[in-house]
């Protein structure tokens, strides 16, 4: 099997490439931004694992990486990779600029990719789509995050358009909604809400990207018959 993720080279990213790549009969390409170093290193562990440099806010890396999912031709699109900071300021001192950014930072490239990549899908007659979304869009919203929950929220209704629009070629597209992990995207978090969380979470425990990767790891195995739905990764903290 041949797989392209966005965003795979640290974090859940690289739980999810590792992961995935454990598999020796699957050939993982995955996208990297600043980490070349874990890239190098990943390629170096997993013999059967690709780097692709790929900075979102660079156009021209978007549209390379859109122009060489017809060679790579995949089975499986993980759309991981995300761009800009989990909390940075309250809605009401937020510029509206900032959204604009976040919106072309994040939402264009995965639009771009996925175009790209359901292309493939549609002349192979099979694929499929995972999208990493956060279970902020289950339970309340934190404070500060409203341009990453914005982002997550517009990529959750396009993963059910791929769904409807895809089906009868044999195409999935589901979403994972994971809750708080400890990760280098969400390292800036203060101690004390982390400890709060840790103790107020039913297991006491808080999620772990091995955890979500085993999830991914679970849709990519599926039959095309699991299609248009979400996980929620969340012990069951709040329930849709």
């Amino acid at each position: 099997m041949i797989i392209l993720i966005t965003g795979g080279s640290s974090g859940l990213g690289e739980a999810i490439t590792r992961t995935l790549a454990h598999n020796t009969g699957n050939t993982v390409y995955f996208t990297y931004n600043s980490s070349a170093e874990k890239a190098k290193q990943i390629e170096t562990d997993l013999p059967n694992t690709v780097a692709i440099k790929c900075n979102f806010s660079v156009i021209a890396e978007v549209e390379a990486l859109a122009g060489q999912i017809a060679e790579i031709k995949p089975d499986v699109l993980v759309n991981n990779a995300y761009t800009g900071s989990f909390m940075k300021a309250y809605f009401h001192k937020t510029p509206a600029e900032d959204f604009l950014t976040g919106f072309q930072q994040n939402i264009v490239p995965t639009m771009a990719i996925t175009q790209a990549a359901i292309n493939v899908f549609r002349k192979k007659k099979s694929g499929k789509v995972i999208t990493v979304l956060t279970s902020a869009l289950i339970n309340v919203p934190p404070a500060g995050a409203s341009i990453y929950v914005a982002n997550k929220a517009y990529l959750q209704q396009m993963a059910k358009v791929w769904a409807s629009e895809n089906n009868k070629y044999g195409i999935s597209s589901n979403t994972i909604s994971p809750s708080f992990m400890l990760t280098t995207f969400t390292g800036d978090t203060d101690e004390r809400i982390v400890e709060q969380m840790t103790e107020n979470h039913p297991l006491k425990k808080l999620l772990t990207t091995t955890e979500v990767a085993e999830t991914v790891l679970y849709l990519v195995g599926a039959s095309a018959q699991v299609n248009g739905i979400d996980i929620a990764i969340n012990a069951a903290t709040s329930i849709k």
